[in-house]
């Protein structure tokens, strides 16, 4: 793991006291470390004084007071609708006044300028916080105006395009129009260095049969990741027995719709016979914690995402809105996991902080498809690299386990410095290719124009 490429040239040191590679059965690396990055690749792991005459006058980040981590993965991230009204949905709405008294008319007021923006200013918070790799969970409007974001931020993910053939809803369309917007995603990331087009449906019981195998057949043929919700609430299985007599994971096994190419997001509500499809058909699923609670979905009696996890499935942690998960910031989420999984079985030793933790790297990566590149820091991979700086007063004194430190103690305001492909895009705290000041400015004044254009909170 350690061994230098051959002939390997270095652009960038990361300099860290402690480096976390997250390969399974390797203990962190204590003393000063030197992570050498040539292009977008890792090229040597090793002592810093070794890295150091091997690259000699390479530019540095970091100290020995840093500890370095695998960038972290966000598995659901609504980019646009929600940011630019970031907390204002009231946390006691039924959740149909919730969606269509707020979500939609924000959706449909949002224009090009408002997705780019909104999602510009949710990536600088999600790298800011050590998010390098973000699966968008669908544009609805302008998939174009969200990778310009990702561009501006200098992130990477997933970009897709919502997909609905409901009539009467915004974006809508047939199973023709929504196919040639997927395909108009996955052109438009064809050649990106940074950036996956996803086949992105809206899902839940908003997606005919026909729609969602023709897609699931696009993802496939295209070698590409397929996304959609399921099953948060217990509405999706209500609706899906009722027009198909089946609960929803089973009728779309049943219809060839699912494989390994699938990510679900949620998957709270579901009951063993669809766990045994999903296993099975091996789906990944994204666990978004904070959402659950922060929208009483139910998780704490439904949820069975630690049960998938120990059968063998495939798990990544997600974020979901800013009106839902609301921060984006996946090292408290992985804290949340660690907690509720501990709470709801009534035993410690089920689930803690390092399972936490792989689920938010390199399980997240092997969730959607990307262990080989991302999740873990090795030689040849992408260089993907966070630095936390431990000089705060929630790591004095430093644990001898710097896991349990990170995620109970901890989150994302611990995060330094982020390198991405092996690009700094943020140091010393403050992205490096946008001025976060000028965003906010830019934000205040269209969030007034946005919640006066959707009319919102006077419905």
């Amino acid at each position: 793991m350690h061994t230098p490429s051959p002939d390997s040239h270095a652009e960038l040191i990361v300099v860290a006291g402690t480096v976390l590679t997250l390969v399974p059965g390797v203990a962190p690396i204590d003393g000063a470390t030197g992570i050498a990055v040539g292009g977008d690749r890792i090229v040597e792991i090793g002592p810093l004084d070794d890295v150091r005459s091997r690259h000699p006058g390479t530019a540095e980040i970091g100290s020995t007071e840093h500890l370095a981590i695998p960038g972290l993965i966000n598995a659901h991230q609504h980019l646009t609708g929600d940011r630019l009204i970031r907390s204002m949905i009231p946390d006691d709405l039924e959740s149909g006044r919730a969606i269509f008294e707020w979500a939609v008319p924000a959706h449909a007021a949002h224009t090009g300028d408002d997705d780019q923006l909104s999602a510009t200013l949710s990536l600088v918070e999600a790298v800011c916080n050590g998010i390098t790799f973000t699966v968008e969970a669908g544009t609805v409007a302008h998939p174009d105006r969200v990778l310009a974001g990702f561009d501006a931020v200098g992130a990477s993910g997933t970009l897709g395009s919502w997909g609905w053939d409901v009539a009467g809803e915004p974006w809508a369309g047939t199973v023709d129009e929504v196919l040639d917007r997927q395909r108009h995603v996955l052109d438009l990331t064809a050649d990106h260095p940074l950036i996956d087009g996803w086949v992105t449906l809206v899902g839940h019981d908003l997606m005919s049969d026909e729609l969602v195998v023709a897609a699931s057949d696009l993802a496939r043929s295209s070698q590409t990741g397929m996304t959609f919700h399921l099953a948060p609430t217990d509405s999706d299985p209500i609706s899906y027995l009722a027009r198909t007599g089946k609960r929803p994971a089973v009728h779309l096994d049943d219809i060839g719709a699912l494989g390994p190419h699938v990510l679900l997001g949620h998957g709270v509500h579901l009951d063993d016979a669809e766990l045994d499809r999903l296993l099975a058909a091996d789906v990944a699923i994204a666990y978004c914690p904070w959402a659950y609670l922060r929208l009483g979905q139910g998780v704490t009696r439904a949820g069975r995402h630690v049960e998938f996890i120990r059968r063998g499935g495939r798990v990544a942690l997600g974020c979901d809105a800013e009106n839902a998960g609301d921060a984006i910031d996946i090292l408290g989420v992985a804290a949340l996991a660690a907690g509720l999984a501990k709470d709801m079985s009534g035993d410690p030793t089920v689930f803690g902080a390092h399972h936490a933790l792989h689920h938010a790297t390199l399980g997240a990566a092997q969730a959607i498809g990307m262990g080989d590149e991302i999740g873990s820091l090795e030689v040849g991979k992408r260089a993907d690299v966070v630095l936390i700086d431990t000089s705060g007063p929630e790591w004095v004194p430093r644990s001898p386990d710097p896991v349990l430190q990170l995620i109970w103690a901890s989150d994302g305001r611990s995060v330094s410095d982020v390198v991405v492909s092996g690009r700094v895009i943020v140091r010393n705290g403050e992205p490096t290719l946008v001025d976060r000041r000028a965003l906010a400015a830019e934000a205040a004044e269209r969030h007034h124009r946005l919640v006066a254009a959707a009319r919102l909170g006077q419905r």
